[in-house]
């Protein structure tokens, strides 16, 4: 079914860029550098993207890390001279395009999205409050997929995770259970159990305001409610992650 539809084997390559990152367990400060801008020549006028390549590239999409994985390497489009990986754009709104329209299948509380890391809690609030998937943010429970006997357990038909390492557990159970799994992946991902990859930035604050905006208002214009020339009305300025300093310290 989905599953086999959505494969990993049949994704394409793409890359990927990070401005604010989120530092955690598997991210330093030294792991990714700060975004410095990429080369004019990236620019194409003939591209027809979701949103002006410029505008994606100041948010970082394309900025991956200096690791990559075997499962990533169709999608790194370059390795910058500092030795960070980066990502086609091209290829990343490719998939927010499919990833849309599979998602826009389901019905619409059949839909979970997972958010462990702290800069993806409020893209995925935002988001679920617009197509009406159900959130799990924060610390995915053992046993929220798989146990029956759970009494706050969710039965999702597909479930979106912000970053299949973060988000292990809940790749874990959803792979137990079978249902799909569509991951934001960056250059550092293996994709074991995920059905549906989208190459892009899942670390930095920016990137994921503006991927989950887009897949969002795609969701929407695939469902017939938003037409195509239309925005939702929630600006993407409000999935960004707003944190106190304290926040940003633990």
């Amino acid at each position: 079914m989905a599953e086999d539809e959505f494969k990993e084997n049949e994704i394409e390559s793409d890359v990927e860029e990070n401005d604010d990152v989120e530092i955690g367990p598997e991210t330093t400060p030294e792991a990714i550098p700060e975004a410095s801008p990429e080369p004019t020549s990236e620019t194409s006028p003939t591209d027809n993207l979701l949103l002006p390549r410029d505008t994606m590239l100041s948010a970082g999409i394309h900025i991956g890390t200096r690791m990559k994985t075997l499962d990533m390497e169709p999608f790194i489009y370059r390795v910058r001279p500092d030795g960070l990986f980066v990502l086609d754009v091209q290829k990343t709104d490719e998939r927010i395009r499919v990833a849309a329209k599979f998602l826009a299948r389901f019905e619409h509380a059949k839909v979970a999205v997972a958010a462990s890391r702290l800069y993806a809690h409020e893209p995925v609030k935002q988001f679920c409050k617009l197509t009406g998937a159900k959130p799990v943010i924060g610390r995915f429970i053992p046993g929220l997929l798989s146990n029956p006997l759970y009494p706050n357990r969710i039965d999702p038909e597909i479930i979106v995770v912000s970053d299949p390492r973060a988000d292990a557990q809940a790749v874990k159970e959803a792979s137990k259970v079978g249902i799909p799994i569509v991951a934001l992946c960056s250059t550092d991902n293996e994709f074991a159990g995920v059905d549906l990859v989208i190459p892009t930035n899942n670390k930095g604050r920016r990137a994921l305001a503006v991927v989950f905006w887009l897949l969002a208002r795609q969701i929407l214009r695939e469902r017939g409610e938003l037409s195509l020339d239309k925005d939702p009305a929630v600006p993407v300025e409000d999935f960004e992650a707003k944190l106190s300093r304290d926040e940003e310290d633990t």
